[in-house]
């Protein structure tokens, strides 16, 4: 199965609502590595990578905004064929 590594920078209403702790919870769920944190800007950044097909049904799942709470506008996804090999899925400070 191929590997693919994705970086996105979420916006939307994505910081203050428990974004951060359940998007981690997403990526232990599906089984894909990375790290997820808060920009200044309000913005969210998240890098994720692992199998393709679990890498891209988390960035659908990312898209939808993963809880009630959440809303999302906008993604803007890089895909990058080079791994990273992360080992775990953190939230970053």
């Amino acid at each position: 199965m191929s590997k693919v590594r994705v970086n996105m920078i979420v916006s939307g209403k994505v910081q203050g609502v428990g974004f951060r702790y359940t998007t981690q919870m997403k990526a232990k769920e599906i089984g894909i590595n990375g790290w997820v944190k808060n920009l200044v800007d309000g913005t969210v950044e998240i890098e994720a990578e692992g199998d393709a097909q679990k890498v891209y049904k988390f960035v659908d799942i990312i898209k939808a905004g993963p809880s009630r709470f959440i809303k999302v506008d906008n993604v803007d996804i890089e895909t990058y064929e080079e791994l990273k090999n992360y080992q775990d899925f953190d939230v970053v400070y």
